[in-house]
């Protein structure tokens, strides 16, 4: 019977979470599907004369302590499904078994998997979470054709994703700076790969090993305050997310139109059972992608009389490999009727071979004429033939092979005792991103000067400046590009530890119609992180482009050729590196500007406080953090010959000088937060959070490293960083209004506002005559990071999700989601000059780096039997990206709209083929600035689609 086989299979899993025997007794249980197939995570169970109630945990059980005597109702909640009741006698000790089959005959459709089974997961938990906080189930991240966890998450409100090449990398919240954002993985705080910022670049970790994502978007104080975005929280599988054991496999081919190859993607997930007590479960990810990348950047832009132009115009092809390998093992244990004990990690592994072949055009000391639209460059004045003027054309190859590596361990626990509840956690992170041996690049030049050069750009389309060439013959041919320089990057390596130590205490106290519950812990993280680079520059005479000349490049946009093969040039640097001639000076400064350490410290405790009812709950409490950091670093020096020395006296050569610095810095918040979830009527659901958070600066910000160069001028350029800087520090109030269809779907409306302090942004200062000086060191022309005043965020989130079953068939397999954020993020920024450094500059008002004002997602969908479709969009529009000297500089990121598409059909229960297609739109990448009153290209990138085809089993 089926009842009874549930009663058997659950019974460990309810008396794992069972009290010890107090004055009354305590009902215990879990809540599974009708199909024993899935625990169902965040069902309300109440009992109706007490109006008490709790949510089931993840696999499903709950636990009301505390319950008088005598005999009750008891009620189980999902979204989607009908209530069930069922009566039960409480005794005055011990406890009571009730366990709940929840879906009736169409479980499976809907509970299961599918879509619907998605929507309603995913709204259930945001139904009964007492934050704000949106979620993406394991099937839902499944359903869409996204290549990477940032991919899976742009599908949620307010969120957008900043992509690279193509391929979703990090995920800004609410349109602020993914800097701003915190990433878990099974309560593991991850490190970030990349060397010189704290966002964690979501592209390295699969799609296909995760069983759920959250994004909270509302703190309490038993959270980390290290997040103004979002706190996103991934979790992998578990043995016990099911009530069985299941195997998934899934194998899949890709296409992309460019690269005109199929790749090939794999995966596995499983969970089994060893016992009652004791289960394991993994996943395994594999995917290799090549793809390519057509590119077109313009820099110094000039307005020069009504005519606008750059000085510089590259013309870049990119051909890339992109392997990615993720792996999840995790180990759960019932110990006890009152212990339960877990062991999870997480590899994976990003690898990103790329090739970058590239024709530059350095127009800088070209004579400039022409047209607002066709603008040409000459490397001679025809009215005075004695006037000579210089183009310099390089055309290289980067061979770049980089591999990013996460790794993370979660050891922990719960046990419950009475009304005593004792959590605890260590773990281990570490995040690294490595390239050692990269020829990057091999640089071949020429330099025409009154040669006879014309060039001609044509600026009618802002995203694609042409080019065309005249008056030189030999402009195509190889043997006249001589090397200029091989860069090699001997070693650039990241490296990201984290150690963590937690324990979180809980005492019950049941009221009459209500619990208070009184809640502390303490948690230290020990953070390492390091740079360390070291870069060679090589010459050698009589070295040309015709040396290493490869095949035609397949670039759209414009003819590129002639260039270096893909390997040719590395083949050719290794195999005759005892003919190269070492340049000392570049590699020292270029080995030593990048080089830190810092450690960080933190310390934290908090005390909060939550009360809850039928309809009210409310959570209060104040945080500490605690933060000590030790900071090393470089000043770098780099004088020319002729330049003037430290002493005083004249450089007779060009010199480097290294001077190691260290510095430190500590300081303390406390964060008090509050949070309340009210529920006047059933599924109508009301909330409200107000919290302090702060962000610390990023490493490569805060480090010491000071880097000039001094030319024979004596002109000084430098970039510094600031390890004064303060953190960002945040108030942030939210309130929302969810009200949920009984079995539909629902309909959301939220307000969100961010008072930041100490905004951090990167500022470019200037001398007007004087020098200016930082930390001691003068100069005339560098770029500082530096803290705002303050700057202010305010949105509006819109959703709406609904399953049209009442409509006639067969209409009434159509599903629809949608979500809207407006989001207006401003503050003021120095303009040329800031009291930190003794000047006075005018300040302007700006747009916050990466804040996208409208974000727009929705997906149209159906199923209906064996067939599922989906059609999923997604649009943000233009932000700021970088600031520079001058408004009109400011570089921005123009809108995105992308359509994406999939079709699956069932075969069997557990057969599942689907076909999937990315980027249906041809979105383009396109960053601009607005030099002379117009858009003019800064970088313009074509990705070209893909298309995806494979099967899934499960067992």
């Amino acid at each position: 019977m089926k009842m009874s086989r549930l009663f058997a299979s659950a019974s460990a899993g309810a008396l794992a979470i069972a009290a010890t025997p107090a004055i009354a007794g305590d009902v215990v249980g879990v809540v599974v599907d009708e199909t024993e197939t899935v625990s169902l995570q965040s069902a309300t169970v109440r009992i109706v004369e007490l109006g008490r109630q709790v949510v089931t945990e993840r696999d499903g059980t709950f636990r009301i302590a505390d319950v008088p005597a005598g005999t009750y109702t008891l009620e189980a909640r999902f979204q989607g499904v009908p209530a069930e009741r069922q009566t039960i006698t409480v005794p005055e000790t011990g406890s009571v078994t009730a366990n709940f089959l929840l879906g009736g005959n169409n479980a499976s459709s809907i509970l299961v998997y599918g879509q619907r089974a998605n929507q309603f997961n995913a709204l259930n938990r945001e139904y009964t979470s007492d934050t704000i906080v949106d979620v993406l189930s394991r099937d839902a991240i499944g359903q869409f054709p996204d290549q990477n966890v940032a991919e899976s998450l742009r599908r949620l409100p307010g969120i957008n994703v900043l992509n690279d090449q193509g391929e979703g990398r990090f995920v800004a919240v609410r349109g602020l700076d993914p800097n701003l954002n915190s990433t878990s993985i099974n309560g593991v705080r991850v490190p970030s790969p990349e060397g010189d910022i704290r966002a964690v670049a979501l592209d390295v970790v699969a799609s296909d090993i995760i069983e759920s994502i959250e994004v909270r978007k509302s703190l309490t104080p038993d959270m980390d305050a290290d997040t103004i975005g979002a706190s996103i929280e991934i979790n992998t599988v578990s043995a016990f997310d099911r009530r069985g054991n299941f195997l998934t496999l899934s194998a899949e081919g890709s296409y992309n139109e460019y690269s005109e190859k199929l790749n090939p993607k794999a995966s596995a997930n499983f969970a089994y059972r060893l016992t009652d007590n004791l289960g394991i479960s993994g996943g395994l990810s594999y995917y290799n992608r090549f793809f390519e990348t057509d590119n077109i950047e313009a820099d110094d832009w000039e307005e020069d009389n009504g005519l606008v132009y750059a000085e510089e115009v590259q013309y870049r092809d990119y051909d890339v490999e992109r392997e990615r390998i993720s792996g999840s093992l995790g180990l759960d244990i019932l110990v006890s009727d009152s212990t339960e004990w877990y062991v999870r990690g997480l590899y994976s592994r990003f690898d990103d071979q790329e090739f970058r072949r590239r024709l530059t055009f350095d127009f800088g000391d070209a004579l400039v004429g022409g047209t607002s639209n066709s603008v040409t460059y000459a490397d001679f004045d025809p009215l005075d033939p004695g006037e000579e003027y210089a183009i310099t054309v390089e055309r290289d190859i980067k061979d770049r092979f980089e591999r990013q590596e996460i790794y993370s361990l979660a050891i922990g626990g719960e046990t419950n005792t009475g009304p005593w509840t004792i959590e605890y956690l260590g773990s281990y992170a570490r995040s690294s991103e490595r390239e050692n041996n990269s020829v990057d690049p091999t640089q071949f030049e020429r330099d025409f000067e009154g040669d006879g050069l014309v060039t001609t750009v044509d600026y009618s389309n802002p995203r694609t400046p042409f080019y065309s060439v005249a008056g030189v013959a030999d402009f195509f041919d190889p043997a006249t590009y001589e090397l200029n320089d091989v860069e090699l990057t001997q070693l650039s390596d990241a490296v990201d530890e984290e150690y963590t130590l937690q324990l979180d205490v809980a005492h019950e106290i049941v009221l009459d119609s209500s619990i208070f519950t009184l809640q502390g812990g303490l948690k230290g993280r020990w953070r390492d992180k390091t740079f360390n680079g070291d870069i060679a520059f090589y010459e050698l005479d009589g070295y040309t482009l015709a040396d290493v000349l490869g095949e035609p490049a397949t670039y759209r946009i414009t003819n590129l050729d002639p260039l270096p093969g893909y390997t040719a040039a590395t083949d050719y640097f290794f195999a005759n590196f005892d003919q190269f001639e070492f340049q000392s000076i570049d590699s020292q400064f270029d080995s030593a500007v990048e080089d830190y350490a810092i450690e960080e410290d933190i310390l934290a405790a908090y005390f909060m406080g939550r009360w809850e009812s039928e309809t009210l709950t409310v959570i209060g409490g104040v945080r500490y953090e605690y933060t000590q950091t030790d900071i090393v670093g470089n000043f770098v020096q780099l004088i020319e010959e002729d330049g003037t020395l430290p002493d005083s006296t004249t450089a007779t050569d060009d010199t480097v000088i290294i001077t190691p610095q260290t510095t430190g810095s500590n300081y303390g918040f406390f964060l008090p937060s509050l949070n309340v979830r009210f529920e006047p009527v059933e599924d109508l659901v009301f909330r409200a959070a107000g919290y302090r958070s702060l962000v610390r600066p990023g490493f490569s910000q805060i480090a010491p490293r000071f880097v000039t160069e001094q030319n024979d001028d004596d002109e000084v350029e430098g970039e510094f960083g600031n390890p004064d800087l303060e953190p960002y520090e945040a108030w942030n109030l939210d309130f929302g209004v969810d009200y949920y269809f009984s079995g539909s779907g629902a309909i959301s409306a939220g307000l969100f506002y961010k008072d930041v302090s100490n905004y951090i942004i990167e500022v470019e200062y200037e001398s007007d005559g004087e020098r200016l000086v930082y930390n001691g060191i003068a100069f005339d022309e560098a770029v500082i990071p530096v803290n705002g005043d303050s700057a202010q965020v305010f949105g509006i989130e819109l959703g709406f999700a609904y399953q049209w079953d009442m409509l006639p068939a067969p209409l009434d397999g159509l599903i629809t989601q949608a979500n809207y954020t407006w989001t207006d993020a401003s503050g003021d920024v120095p303009g040329g000059g800031v009291d930190q450094l003794g000047v006075v500059g005018q300040t302007r008002s700006i747009a916050l780096p990466t804040t996208s004002e409208h974000t727009l997602n929705g997906v149209l969908g159906y199923e209906k039997g064996p067939l599922s479709l989906r059609l999923a969009a997604t649009y943000r529009d233009d932000y700021l990206d970088e600031l520079n000297g001058s408004p009109e500089e400011d570089r921005f990121v123009d809108s995105h709209f992308q359509l994406d598409a999939s079709a699956r059909y069932r075969i069997t229960d557990n057969v599942q083929v689907f076909v999937e297609a990315v980027n249906l739109t041809d979105a383009e990448y396109f960053a601009y600035n607005s030099v002379g009153g117009r858009q003019n290209n800064y970088q313009y990138e074509i990705y070209g689609r893909t298309f995806k085809g494979g099967v899934r089993v499960s067992f």
